[in-house]
């Protein structure tokens, strides 16, 4: 008795130890996570619910799901929403093609061709981003009113113009992201190429664009999120209303604080947050490929 009561108690000490052993190395993991998750969901949860309040104020919708009713969606037939919602997408899906073509090209050229000045042109980028676009906000307003008086399609209140402003933003940064994956493919596959008759642009499309496509998402993405979400420079370009973007326009729906529209406000949000939801959702594969299998070259 005296033995099986000595094993039953080191059987007991050695359970108590594993479970302190587990919850010092994973248990206290998920409380952890669980509260990080309500940090972030919350705030969603919380715009979800004021886009089904009719009343349309965020005190009234401090009680989640407290009322329910599509009355904010149904007034957003009534503005320029879906307006705005097209002009945000062929904006922001323009700039993220443009940025991935421009973005890839510039970085395949550094990574593979050896010419003067190549190494000056990089530091050059390098030095570019290091200052805040705050700085070129009037140039830019001053270079697009001198641009539209000889090329109206590029001056003020023109979306080609923004267009042209994020890719001229976005080039180096998304240049440096995509120059490290590119230099993580073998040289020796370009040389086989070559010996086998193939032209630059054979290897660049036919061999370094199908390698390359999880960079290519994940710069495309993050372009279309920029310029989707972007307000200080569409603000800056963009006058007419007809012109605007979801930013601008949703903007001034709470801009006033006496009458602002929270509920409609909501609702909007939640309807342009689907775009990039659903971008996002069908690159994940691709997004998640860029993401590790640049990190190690080889």
């Amino acid at each position: 008795m005296a033995t099986d009561a000595t094993a039953t108690s080191r059987d007991n000490r050695r359970n108590a130890t594993r479970r302190k052993r587990w919850w010092a190395e994973v248990g206290w993991k998920y409380p952890f996570a669980a509260l990080v998750i309500f940090y972030a969901a919350f705030p969603l949860v919380f715009v979800l619910s004021a886009s089904f309040d009719e009343r349309g104020s965020l005190a009234s919708a401090s009680q989640l799901f407290a009322s329910f009713s599509l009355v904010n969606y149904q007034e957003l037939n009534d503005t320029l929403f879906w307006t705005w919602m097209g002009n945000s997408l062929v904006i922001g899906v323009a700039a993220a093609v443009g940025a991935v073509l421009m973005g890839a090209a510039a970085a395949y050229a550094f990574s593979r061709f050896r010419f003067k000045g190549r190494r000056t042109s990089l530091t050059g980028l390098l030095i570019l981003q290091m200052f805040p676009q705050t700085l070129a906000f009037v140039a830019i307003f001053l270079l697009l009113i001198s641009l539209g008086e000889v090329v109206p399609s590029l001056g003020i209140n023109s979306k080609l113009a923004l267009i042209c402003v994020y890719l001229g933003t976005a080039l180096g940064a998304n240049t440096f992201l995509m120059y490290g994956f590119f230099n993580s493919i073998p040289a020796e596959m370009d040389e086989a190429a070559k010996i086998d008759g193939a032209s630059h642009a054979q290897i660049f499309w036919g061999m370094i664009i199908p390698l390359v496509r999880p960079i290519l998402a994940v710069v495309g993405l993050l372009a279309f999120i920029s310029a989707f979400n972007d307000y200080i420079l569409a603000r800056v370009v963009l006058v007419s209303q007809e012109n605007w973007t979801l930013a601008i326009g949703m903007y001034n729906w709470v801009s006033d604080q006496l009458t602002a529209r929270w509920g409609i406000f909501s609702a909007g949000a939640v309807i342009a947050a689907t775009p990039i939801l659903v971008l996002f959702l069908s690159l994940q594969k691709l997004i998640v490929g860029g993401l590790t299998s640049g990190s190690v070259k080889g």
